[in-house]
């Protein structure tokens, strides 16, 4: 029978796997930094362009990792990355970063997607937090200004999705090809006030807390739908929806990383609040578990139809949405949920034969074959889940004592 102690036992080795791949198969030694794809038969593309979310995830993963464990590999691995998104990805000329660059370090694409300066300053704050390197908190620093001073709507609120290098209008402004072309995104949103709350921690401003809480209210408004427990996706930029599909995978990440995020503002009410929106978004997502224990990946409501895929990454936030509303209520449903997704996850999602996890797999069990590595293929959301979740369980178990 499954028990927090064993299940903290597993993700520790769970989380040893998924290090142990990025730093034996992942690392390019010929170019710098790390290779821009390995797919699902672990062929590595040494030619492959390098995605600046790829590498702000593999900043942030290491640096947990070396907060947690404190094995020199991990900050090795957490400078390296730093190295190569401060040498290559930075836009120095106009504060910016690039989407992409190409395996030899040259910019490729270099549009502003404001999800990315997110991300690099999600992974430049956790590495400053081990590191004191101030050059990582100075780089956080301007990509923050540069957001509040490009993206943010000051009269509508809000921040808008995408620029040119130099910070011009862009036509396409899609995160990838199944996104709605639209100004204004819950993804795009959920992830500054991730990277923002971050930043906090480390610098704590003023300013800087205000526009928390600022984003926190504006999400509260227009993302969380109340009546149905899910999120709004895409609007325009005077926050008109384009209805789209419910994301399971989102729903239960932002249970617990908003309420995350407004703890850091130590805002009784909004804290609150947040606490039931966690409850509220994980009860939604109860509509997408499947008998297997498995997260579906979308519902598309206009044709009424599931997306009858499991991916790697709402599997990982399930763990840690639900172990969140276990801590919140302590009804043992949700811990039971957790459990049962774990056993999916050993069961279908983790590559036991070549490390890490794969990308998921099709209603009747047969492996998605995309890639193992790549530009959506990080070890943030399986890692974040393993650390999360150990850290989550020791706090509980103390707290039985």
């Amino acid at each position: 029978m499954m028990t927090t102690a064993t299940l903290k036992k597993e993700l520790d080795a769970a989380l040893e796997n998924i290090l142990s791949y990025w730093l034996d198969e992942c690392q390019d030694f010929e170019n710098g930094g790390f290779i821009g794809q390995v797919d699902y038969n672990n062929h590595k593309h040494h030619r492959a362009e390098k995605g600046a979310v790829l590498n702000a995830r593999i900043l942030w993963t290491f640096a947990a990792a070396f907060q947690y464990n404190n094995k020199p590999e991990c900050l090795k691995t957490a400078k390296r990355a730093f190295a190569f998104i401060e040498t290559y990805f930075y836009n120095k000329t106009d504060q910016g970063i690039y989407w992409s660059v190409n395996a030899d370090g040259s910019p490729k694409d270099t549009k502003n997607q404001i999800y990315a300066l997110a991300f690099t300053i999600y992974g430049l704050t956790e590495f400053y937090a081990v590191s004191k390197d101030k050059d990582a908190l100075e780089l956080a620093i301007k990509l923050y200004e540069s957001i509040e001073k490009y993206s943010f709507d000051p009269l509508k609120k809000g921040y808008l999705e995408a620029f040119t290098s130099d910070w011009k209008t862009i036509d396409d402004l899609r995160l990838s090809e199944k996104d709605a072309n639209e100004k204004k995104t819950m993804n795009t949103h959920l992830h500054i006030v991730e990277a923002y709350a971050n930043l906090y921690k480390v610098w704590p401003n003023t300013d800087l807390k205000h526009k928390i809480t600022e984003l926190l209210e504006t999400i509260e408004i227009h993302f969380i739908n109340t009546e149905n427990g899910h999120l709004r996706l895409f609007f325009d930029e005077n926050w008109i929806e384009k209805p789209d599909v419910v994301s399971y995978g989102h729903d239960i990440e932002a249970a617990w990383l908003l309420q995350q995020c407004a703890q850091t503002t130590e805002n009784a009410p909004l804290i609150e609040r947040y606490k039931k929106y966690a409850l509220l978004l994980t009860d939604a997502t109860l509509e997408g578990i499947d008998e297997d224990g498995g997260l579906w990946y979308e519902f598309d409501p206009d044709a009424n139809q599931l997306i009858e895929e499991k991916h790697w990454w709402p599997q990982a936030e399930l763990m840690i949405g639900f172990f969140n509303a276990y801590e919140l209520t302590r009804d043992e449903k949700y811990l039971n949920i957790v459990y049962s997704n774990w056993d999916f996850i050993k069961k279908y999602v983790i590559d036991h034969s070549n490390g890490e996890w794969i990308w998921g797999v099709y209603a009747d069990y047969s492996p998605i074959q995309k890639d193992k590595a790549g530009f959506w293929k990080c070890p943030y959301h399986n890692g974040r889940a393993c650390l999360e979740l150990i850290q989550r369980i020791k706090k509980y178990e103390y707290e039985k004592v």
